[in-house]
């Protein structure tokens, strides 16, 4: 098993780290605040001093990152990986971020010798946890194959799919949140529907589940709007982010997007109303709001 760097160590990178330990590899990890680092080191990994120090050390690199700023600070930025890369390395960049930027960076990473993959993922901190992430991926088949038991560490073998050249696996991650944000909006619309009709929303769901409209987002997070369990695993203010990158890829293309620009706005009222840290099936509220329920 070789080392393997990891850059990111937040709500999911952490886990996807420990699991890349639990599965034998070796890890070098390095993050903004030192005590998620510190975490990891007991639990055996290395410590590394910068993104230049992790490139320096592991010729396979995962970055876990919020935004695509991000991830070009820790590429391209002073004591960034690409100013210490070594030839034939491996980047996986398994952020969500734009497609176009991820098309930029694989070819500078390309040019100083090594290959980069975008390989967005879903399934929440639960999945990071279990190690049973859904992992989109974009980039060359070749590398793709040789990477792909680091990928199946952190994820389920089955979802792990090299879904077509560079920014294939970012395009693929926007059309992901353009489906779980619109069916996440219209379970919240019946949910509401119910519970102003005087109908139990639970036995709602329970009836949907057994049929055609049964789904995973009616499932999971059905389930926390029932509750009103929003404790994050999964942020607002990131999934805000991703319906960014989601109108921006959009308009780039000329696609229509009727359905997703209506959810876009929902997004940012859950943002303007404050509830950024929220777990992002906290749109409900929004719902709910406008419904004039609690």
């Amino acid at each position: 098993m070789h080392t393997i760097g990891f850059i990111g160590l937040g709500l999911m990178g952490k886990p996807m780290a420990r699991n890349l330990l639990k599965r034998g590899y070796g890890v070098v990890a390095h993050n903004r605040s030192r005590a998620a680092v510190d975490e990891l080191v007991a639990a055996g990994a290395g410590a590394a001093s910068s993104p230049a120090d992790v490139a320096r050390r592991a010729q396979t690199i995962v970055t876990m990152l919020p935004d695509g700023p991000d991830v070009e600070q820790v590429l391209e930025g002073s004591g960034g990986v690409f100013s210490a890369m070594q030839r034939g390395a491996v980047i996986i960049d398994m952020s969500t971020i734009s497609p176009a930027i991820a098309q930029r960076l694989a070819a500078r990473a390309h040019e100083l010798g090594g290959s980069m993959l975008d390989a967005p993922v879903s399934g929440g901190e639960i999945g990071a946890v279990n190690a049973t992430l859904s992992i989109m991926v974009g980039g060359d088949e070749d590398t793709f194959a040789a990477v792909k038991p680091v990928l199946d560490a952190m994820g389920n073998p089955e979802r792990v799919l090299r879904v077509g050249g560079s920014g294939a696996g970012q395009l693929c991650k926007v059309c992901n949140q353009m489906v779980i944000g619109g069916t996440l909006s219209v379970v919240a619309e019946a949910f509401a529907l119910a519970v102003k009709a005087g109908v139990d929303p639970a036995l709602v769901r329970e009836a949907l589940l057994g049929g055609f409209a049964s789904s995973r987002v009616l499932d999971v997070h059905g389930e926390r709007i029932l509750k009103r369990n929003y404790t994050p695993g999964f942020r607002s203010k990131l999934y805000a982010k991703d319906y960014r990158i989601a109108a921006e890829t959009l308009r780039e293309h000329g696609a229509p997007s009727p359905v997703t620009s209506v959810v876009h706005d929902l997004v940012n009222r859950l943002i303007d109303s404050g509830r950024g840290e929220e777990d992002y099936s906290a749109l409900a509220k929004v719902i709910f709001d406008m419904a004039g329920l609690e």
